[in-house]
């Protein structure tokens, strides 16, 4: 089975299978949704789903122990404002407020939110005419769903809503200077200068908080523009590299495939048109 890839104004799909090679996923800054749609790994009940925080370390080695070639692999990255959005509308979320999900990074069984994985995959697979809408429709059912069943919404004085999404207040300037600035190079010393820091004491919250380090935060964010771009302009690799910090299209190249575990190529062949 080739990948197929779906990318949405505010969420993005794949699916994949491990017998294409390595399965990678990189920290992401969305809400993920990994579903086993073929029932083959052997250490966890039949089509188990993970749910994993935004930024929350995800190891696909690990979690795909045991399973047979033929893995089928359902993603779904959830943007945290189609899921804050949704919050506030059913008057569930208040500023302030931090989302979670209630059992981040263990195996979950769950048979209404595995059929509409399904049912999603089965669109992409054999798309007809409104596929797209259609999958739209899908997610935003999940997002409700998942705020009913999956998600605990706390307050805190710590996580507030910015325009890049949910940050920790303390890194907020850092996250947005990081945010703005990600097409040209940028040293430790200038992004903890956004936060007001010391570079080693930036670094220890920022590890402490997100659970990765700047850098990898960094080339995440770079990488994940890069999809967009990639899926949703006609312009050159080597143009969309140069747009997210690689002035060499080789580096560009390297850095992709091992964030995303496709080659940019390979990702635009994917993609569902």
């Amino acid at each position: 089975m080739d990948s197929r890839i779906v990318i949405g104004p505010d969420y993005s799909i794949e699916i994949r299978s491990r017998s294409e090679g390595p399965m990678t996923v990189h920290p992401q800054p969305d809400f993920l949704l990994v579903c086993d749609l073929s029932s083959n790994i052997e250490a966890l009940p039949g089509k188990s789903i993970f749910l994993y925080d935004p930024n929350q370390p995800f190891d696909p080695t690990s979690a795909i122990k045991g399973a047979r070639r033929d893995l089928k692999i359902f993603l779904l990255r959830i943007d945290p404002a189609l899921l804050i959005e949704t919050a506030a509308r059913l008057k569930m979320y208040r500023t302030g407020s931090h989302l979670t999900f209630r059992e981040a990074g263990r195996p979950v069984r769950d048979s209404r939110l595995t059929a509409v994985c399904e049912s999603i995959a089965l669109e992409i697979e054999n798309p007809d005419a409104g596929w797209r809408e259609v999958i739209s429709s899908q997610v935003r059912q999940m997002a409700v769903y998942l705020l009913r069943s999956h998600i605990n919404v706390e307050r805190s004085d710590l996580i507030e809503l910015s325009r890049v999404g949910m940050v920790d207040r303390r890194l907020r300037l850092a996250i947005e200077f990081m945010h703005d600035n990600c097409h040209r190079e940028l040293s430790l010393a200038e992004i903890a200068a956004a936060a007001y820091l010391s570079e080693f004491h930036f670094s220890r919250l920022f590890k402490k908080i997100t659970g990765t380090t700047p850098s990898s935060y960094l080339a995440a964010l770079r990488i994940e523009r890069a999809r967009r771009l990639l899926a949703e302009t006609d312009l050159p690799i080597t143009e969309v590299g140069a747009r997210v910090g690689y002035s060499s299209q080789s580096h560009f190249t390297k850095v992709f495939r091992q964030t995303t575990g496709f080659t940019p190529r390979t990702f635009i062949s994917s993609l569902q048109k």
